[in-house]
Order: C-alpha cells, then structure tokens, then sequence
C-alpha cells in the first residue's frame, strides 16, 4: 500500500467510514491515477473533471458508478491532501418515472406456497411482510420479537442504526407455528450454524434445554409472550 493510499485509508477509518464505503473510495482514486499514469496528488482539478467526463461519455458508466467516484476525489484532495474544497461535478440523473410492482395478495400466497419447508416459507414471509434485508433477516433473534407492541426490533441495520418494524398478526402467527416446531435457540448471525432463529429442530431431542444465562432468559420470554392461547370454545 503506497503512502498516499495509507493516508487516505486512515482519514476514512477515523471518520468511521464503512469497509465498503473505503474499498469504493480508494479503487475510484486507483482508477483516476491509472488512467493518467500519474500519481493523483499530482494532477489538477481540471484534468480530474475530465476523467468524470471521460467516465460518462467514453465509459459510459452508471450515474452512480460517477457519483461514487466524485465524492471519493472530494475526499481526497480535500481531506487527505489538505486543499481547498473541490467542484467537482457530473450532471444530475435523468430519474425514470416507473410504477412499483406491487404483488397482489393471491401472488404473496403462491409465493409462500412454493416453499418446500416451513423453514422457508417463515424466512421468505418475514423479509417480505417486515420489509426487511437479507442481512437483516439473518440476524434476527427471539428476542427481538415483541408481540405486545407487535413489532420486531431490527439492530444494526443499514448504516449501523437500530430501528422497530411493524409485525402484521399474520407474520406472528407464521412465527409463533415455527417456534413451536423448531424450538430455536435465541439467536446467531447466520442460518444453518446450529444455533440461530431459522435452525433446524435438535436430533436427540425435542425438549427445549433449560435456560442459562441472562440473554437465553430474556430470548425464551419473548417467544413465551408470542405463543398463542388455546383457542376457546
């Protein structure tokens, strides 16, 4: 790593700046120095606004590809080099005026009844009724399920921020079938280790082990909270 990328590496990471946003940064600054053979310390603004144009014009890259790349030189040659604020710009994008494809309620049924297991069909119901990220989804645990307030509590989600999300009666329903089933531990960041909220049910036994520890406490209340009621006659 030479010492200008190091310094620019280092003033991102102080900032806080995710690892993606950092990769992105430094590859886009990579890329300007490649196309003039020249370190980029060296070259002008005037030469770094005809890359952008280059990028468009020549390239033909995505608007945002562009964007990325003119905040990654803004960074740069203000931050790590210390002069005074680049104008660098790219002309705003041209926004297509489509409508959403909203899925009608016999198309959602379809949808979860292709699934082949229950596993499934619970993990595709909440990233669709909850709105939820992949990545968000997978690290969802017991705990995190509030059926008093009827809502799921997302942690760390995008931008490294906590929020609540609305869980619909039916997804709760969804939920409370599959815990009765599965009977999962309260939580890990992926399916299929062994002990996260979409884990298959254990072999050598179907009674849920007593819990220990503050966390599994908290975790096996919440899912009690959310085990329905014997129906009454």
């Amino acid at each position: 790593m030479t010492t200008l990328r190091m310094r620019m590496d280092n003033d991102m990471l102080v900032r806080g700046m995710a690892e993606r946003t950092r990769e992105t940064y430094l590859a886009a600054v990579t890329r300007l120095a490649r196309h003039y053979r020249r370190a980029p310390d060296q070259l002008s603004p005037e030469e770094i606004q005809a890359y952008l144009v280059h990028m468009l014009r020549e390239e033909k890259l995505a608007w945002s590809t562009c964007n990325i790349a003119v905040q990654a030189f803004r960074f740069f040659y203000h931050t790590t080099l210390g002069r005074p604020e680049p104008t660098f710009t790219i002309p705003g994008p041209k926004q297509p005026k489509t409508l959403p494809e909203i899925l009608s309620p016999a198309e959602v049924r379809r949808l979860l009844e292709s699934t082949s297991t229950r596993k499934q069909r619970v993990v595709l119901a909440t990233t669709y009724a909850a709105g939820l990220r992949v990545s968000e989804v997978v690290r969802l645990q017991l705990r995190h399920i509030d059926a008093q307030r009827m809502s799921l509590r997302i942690e760390q989600g995008k931008g490294a921020k906590d929020c609540d999300t609305l869980l619909s009666p039916r997804l709760l329903e969804e939920l409370r079938a599959y815990w009765r089933a599965y009977r999962p531990a309260r939580g890990c960041s992926r399916p299929g280790t062994g002990s996260g909220p979409w884990t298959s049910p254990p072999r050598r036994s179907s009674t849920p082990r007593p819990s220990s520890g503050r966390g599994s406490r908290s975790g096996a209340a919440s899912m009690r909270s959310a085990t329905p009621s014997p129906p009454t006659s």
